[in-house]
């Protein structure tokens, strides 16, 4: 497998563990010394993101991210990613939802596990929330059965 197809994977299996909870594998997609930054919201090492996803992304807030149009460049053991986001949160507990698009930046560094992420993180080009009180009619439902908001 080519190393850009190996990246591809890597980042497509960071979003499907992010989506569906998995914060142990989640943590495995970063090297040792990752950091990120997701519009201002900085992590300085993988365990300091995996925590905080683990405490504030729990299976009662559905997430969806789509990754498209990858843009990576390789360069011996390091490369560059750029792919374009667009995702969606539903956090009825709090009767909130967001909608959004950004651009990810990345750094990858090859390790003798294979590629991993050694930077990430995004700009928003725009967001969108809303009160799910605003949509009386909608039915949400995710892991762990149907969801309501009061």
């Amino acid at each position: 497998m080519s190393d850009t197809r190996e990246i591809e994977q890597l980042k497509y299996r960071y979003v499907r563990l992010l989506d569906t909870k998995q914060w142990d594998e989640f943590a495995s997609c970063f090297s040792d010394d990752a950091t990120a930054d997701y519009a201002g919201l900085s992590f300085t090492s993988p365990g300091e993101l995996v925590d905080y996803m683990r405490t504030n992304l729990p299976g009662t807030i559905i997430t969806m991210h789509h990754l498209h149009h990858p843009e990576i460049a390789v360069d011996g053991d390091v490369a560059t990613g750029r792919w374009y986001l667009y995702d969606k949160v539903f956090a009825p507990a709090f009767g909130f939802a967001l909608e959004g698009a950004a651009f990810y930046e990345d750094r990858y560094a090859r390790t003798p596990q294979g590629w991993r992420i050694a930077h990430t993180g995004y700009q928003r080009t725009w967001e969108l929330t809303t009160s799910l009180k605003d949509q009386p009619s909608a039915k949400l439902t995710g892991p762990g059965g149907p969801a309501t908001h009061a």
